[in-house]
């Protein structure tokens, strides 16, 4: 069973502390993501079902503040990003009106008879790599991804400039780990490389450092934190801000190219309450919204709103930034790639 949380059911003490809500225009003022005729429509409909593969650390107080200003009972369903592409394969086969909206970076890829192409107004607001242009996803937050390390194990001074540099570490041997599904930065690489010299430089990375392959980018960022691993080849860096944020002795370096990847929202076909779901990504896309990621270091698709920390737009800002969004086909081919190189069965 996937877990299921009712947001208006956490604690006593958050229903407690919530205000009269305002007047409809203070409101709008205030929240210019809680679009009056559609709030009331959403309103009306009265509950929403979000699929995630935010934790739900972040993603429950993400969705108390929806739910807080709107009015409108959520339901938040965690899953894997493999886990919510099968279900909701399986749903749209059956014709079963689950969710309302998907928020995970696997919404880009979902088939395009899954997502209703929609036009939230907050999307203006968004950098141009985060709109599809067929209008049936918005990047939320962005993945950049980057090198990381653990501080105790392993001295600034001593950071890779490039990747080339990797291969000089021989010492790290078997204390490097990299996700087993980062066909985009695979991609990135030899974009940038070109085939051959990618090819090249990759097997040589792999050859001397042998690195481990982790299942999920935040349990690679918490092992990196906690020692289990002293290097991350490549992880989505919101996640290492999130461990370093914590307490972990853990930090990231950015290497060019740095593969940028979206969080995405995306709207179901067969939403059973469509309006609050526009609305609900219409809130996500917002710069309160945005913001409020920031705290656990999600970083913004929004110029409007800062990086957590502030210096590292900056630093983004001196590096080839290289937006990857692959379709099926390519994912699988970048993926068979990638289990060739990395040596998975």
């Amino acid at each position: 069973m996937w877990p299921t949380t009712s947001l208006t059911g956490l604690s006593a003490a958050l229903l407690c502390a919530l205000a009269i809500a305002p007047a409809p225009a203070a409101a709008q003022a205030q929240h210019p993501w809680l679009v009056p005729e559609l709030a009331q429509q959403a309103k009306a409909e009265g509950a929403l079902t979000v699929y995630g593969s935010m934790n739900e650390g972040e993603a429950l107080p993400l969705w108390k503040l929806f739910e807080d200003e709107s009015g409108i009972k959520v339901s938040y369903v965690r899953g894997s990003d493999t886990q919510i592409m099968a279900r909701a394969a399986i749903e749209e086969r059956a014709r079963q009106r689950s969710w309302d909206i998907a928020l995970t970076t696997i919404v880009s890829q979902m088939p395009t008879a899954f997502l209703a192409p929609f036009d939230p107004p907050q999307a203006a607001g968004l950098m141009p790599q985060a709109r599809d242009a067929e209008r049936r996803w918005y990047g939320v937050y962005a993945n950049y991804n980057a090198p990381a390390y653990n501080t105790k194990s392993i001295q600034k001074a001593a950071l890779p400039k490039t990747y080339e540099d990797f291969a000089a570490h021989k010492e790290w041997r078997g204390k490097v780990a990299i996700d087993g599904t980062d066909k985009e930065w695979l991609a990135a690489l030899f974009a940038a490389y070109g085939e051959e010299r990618g090819r090249a430089l990759v097997k040589n990375i792999v050859d001397t450092l042998d690195p481990i392959i982790a299942d999920g980018h935040l349990a690679l960022a918490r092992s990196v934190g906690s020692g289990e691993y002293a290097v991350a080849l490549n992880n989505y860096l919101p996640l290492t801000l999130n461990v370093k944020m914590s307490g972990a002795p853990t930090d990231y370096w950015l290497v060019d190219p740095v593969t940028l990847i979206f969080g995405s929202v995306g709207v179901n076909v067969l939403a059973p309450h469509p309006n609050a779901a526009r609305l609900a990504a219409n809130f996500a896309l917002s710069a309160e919204a945005e913001s409020f990621m920031t705290r656990k270091g999600r970083l913004p698709t929004r110029p409007d709103v800062a990086t957590n920390p502030p210096e590292l737009a900056g630093q983004l800002a001196q590096m080839k930034i290289a937006p990857v969004v692959l379709d099926a086909a390519d994912q699988r081919k970048w993926q068979k790639t990638f289990n060739e190189l990395f040596h998975r069965s």
